[in-house]
């Protein structure tokens, strides 16, 4: 209540009220003397400032509106756009798997042609189990599709390893590289006999190694490892891989080849498991 009297007797108050009254009352006056175009004339000199202002304004918030129109056509194309590049996208993703799928069963058919008596069950790579000693893949098949312990496993460019431990629909299986495995293999130019071996100091570079190839046996760099069916486990005429070294052994005066497999064993994704095989009469019995 103290500042409203204080505000009514302040002098800002008083002239402020002046000034509406003689604003109220001249324009009235004026016109009750005949003198209206005097007040119209003023009314719009003094108004016009205002309009221009008004019209500014207005101007600019319809600029504002344009822009922020704009900003949403924009942010709505690049939204369409940004979901037309995902389904381009989806679509190259799409083929590659579709051209991977078909060079997959390309492979399948040519092995199903070059080895009629084999049983094959394709299999995708799911993953990978590397420890110290061994490495383990696990792949996408397993006993509700008729695979068991000790089935090899091949690809279109060679052998791979085979299946030690089965699940109900999954499998894995141990690469030929490893300590865990050997295959009887041959020299194909030449029919030198040897075993096939994974070792430990040779795993980590991907390479294995054939042992116990007689001293004059007729062995060269580049020559293919082929496996020979002794033993049982792996059927005979799958590439192992090509000799990339031979090494002398004088106390058992016998050869020793480092191997490079012919498979990719570090990033192979897709495999055949060779479920059953006709046995060939050329292989010897042995043990692998």
């Amino acid at each position: 209540m103290g500042f409203i009297l204080k505000l009514i007797k302040s002098r800002f108050f008083i002239v402020t009220l002046a000034v509406a009254l003689l604003l109220s009352i001249i324009p009235g006056v004026l016109c009750a003397m005949g003198q209206g175009s005097y007040v119209r004339s003023a009314i719009v000199t003094v108004g016009t400032p205002f309009r221009w202002a008004f019209t500014k304004i207005g101007d600019g918030l319809s600029g504002f509106s344009v822009y922020f129109n704009t900003i949403d056509a924009l942010r709505a194309e690049n939204e369409a756009l940004r979901r037309e590049l995902d389904e381009y996208k989806n679509l190259v993703y799409d083929a590659e798997l579709i051209e991977e799928e078909n060079d997959f069963l390309s492979d399948y058919l040519g092995l199903k042609e070059e080895h009629l008596d084999f049983s094959l069950e394709d299999a995708s790579v799911l993953g990978r189990e590397s420890t110290n000693y061994r490495t383990l893949l696990t792949v996408s098949k397993g006993t509700l599709h008729g695979i068991g312990v000790n089935m090899p496993i091949i690809t279109d460019a060679g052998l791979v390893g085979y299946i030690t431990e089965v699940g109900a629909t999954w499998s894995k299986a141990v690469v030929l590289t490893e300590t865990a495995t050997a295959v009887g293999g041959y020299i194909e130019r030449s029919g030198a006999l040897g075993v096939v071996e994974g070792t430990y100091e040779l795993r980590t570079e991907g390479l294995c190694r054939m042992v116990y190839i007689e001293a004059e046996s007729d062995i060269r760099v580049g020559d293919k490892v082929i496996t020979s069916g002794i033993g049982g486990v792996y059927p005979r005429g799958l590439l192992v891989g090509r000799v990339s070294a031979i090494e002398v052994d004088e106390a058992s005066r016998t050869l020793t080849a480092i191997v490079e497999p012919a498979a990719d064993l570090d990033s192979i994704s897709k495999v055949m498991i060779v479920t059953e095989y006709g046995v060939n009469e050329e292989a010897s019995d042995g043990t692998e």
